[in-house]
């Protein structure tokens, strides 16, 4: 399908008063702690395609409608839009290469959007390779937690080209409250890896407060609703900082993926000649809480972390 009759078709899903001449079919790879419910909401008005490592973890979506294929090329041979989450570069070149990966099967005049967060780069390169099999790319990695993916109101990136863009904005917005256009492939990512420089930052500064002040007498129920109603409580930390206090079993966003973003984010500051002093100290902590057994626990582990460090370990030696 032409992406001009894609556009129409995709339109029309949203609502947008064009009339649908034909069903537009969705492909979804990647059906983790992210990408299911990211495909849960696709599969409300849309045929929905999809693969993952493990069958077992697309169950319920079957159960919902989601119709398997067991290879990602199977699924993008299905489908007029593919989409992809998974955790990072290497995931990435294993779901879209080889015979039986995304680019083997995207059809001509198709559309691929990947919503990992993995290094611009890499992304760039596999926007290339989609253009060669005749499709078009976007970057498109989203801020937010596993509940707003559920809820549709995660913020979205996308990088790619323009046009592209327009087409499949319409199922973006039926993932995500904020979705913005950045620029050219890659920027998506560019920008996420920005945002979560701060995300880190924050949940490291939020921790050492609250310890500061649990130490010093103060309850620490106190001292988390206080700094987040203050003038310093962002959104992310109001509603992160009752993990504080009951840290989950579930993660929102693991330490271990965090720091993989951080790492990106270092990398590529590296790249550009971009001093990331905070970026810097995130790492450090990051890499002291997977250390510490942390690794799958929500990056509000980061207090627990910091509780049980002694301040002679963190002490610069004159």
């Amino acid at each position: 399908m032409q992406t001009a009759q894609l556009a129409t078709n995709v339109a029309g899903q949203a609502g947008q008063g064009t009339e649908v001449r034909t069903m537009t079919t969705i492909g979804f790879v990647g059906l983790g702690s992210m990408g299911a419910p990211l495909a849960g909401r696709l599969l409300k008005g849309n045929p929905v395609y999809g693969t993952n490592r493990t069958r077992a973890r697309a169950s319920a979506l079957i159960r919902q409608g989601l119709i398997w294929r067991d290879t990602p090329r199977e699924v993008a041979a299905s489908a007029q839009v593919v989409f992809t989450m998974v955790t990072d570069d290497a995931a990435l070149a294993a779901v879209t290469s080889g015979p039986d990966g995304i680019l083997a099967g995207l059809r001509p005049g198709s559309v691929y959007v990947d919503m990992s967060t993995v290094s611009p780069q890499a992304s760039r390169e596999l926007a290339a390779r989609a253009q060669q099999a005749g499709a078009a790319m976007l970057d498109a990695p989203v801020s937010g937690s596993v509940p707003a993916a559920g809820n549709g109101t995660l913020a979205i990136m996308v990088g790619g080209p323009a046009g592209t863009f327009q087409t499949v904005a319409p199922l973006l917005r039926r993932l995500g409250s904020s979705v913005t256009y950045v620029g050219g492939n890659g920027q998506g990512l560019l920008l996420k890896l920005a945002i979560n420089i701060s995300l880190a930052a924050q949940m490291l500064a939020f921790s050492e407060g609250v310890l500061l002040a649990e130490r010093g007498g103060i309850e620490r129920e106190l001292a988390v609703e206080v700094i987040g109603e203050s003038s310093v409580g962002s959104p992310f930390l109001r509603a992160r900082s009752p993990l504080v206090l009951d840290l989950p079993d579930e993660p929102w966003f693991d330490v271990e993926l965090a720091h993989k973003d951080i790492r990106l984010a270092l990398a590529t500051g590296e790249h550009d000649d971009v001093p990331l002093p905070s970026a810097a100290l995130a790492d450090e902590w990051l890499s002291r809480a997977g250390s510490l057994g942390y690794g799958h626990r929500d990056i509000a582990s980061l207090f627990e972390v910091l509780a049980r460090t002694r301040t002679e370990e963190t002490t610069p030696v004159s």
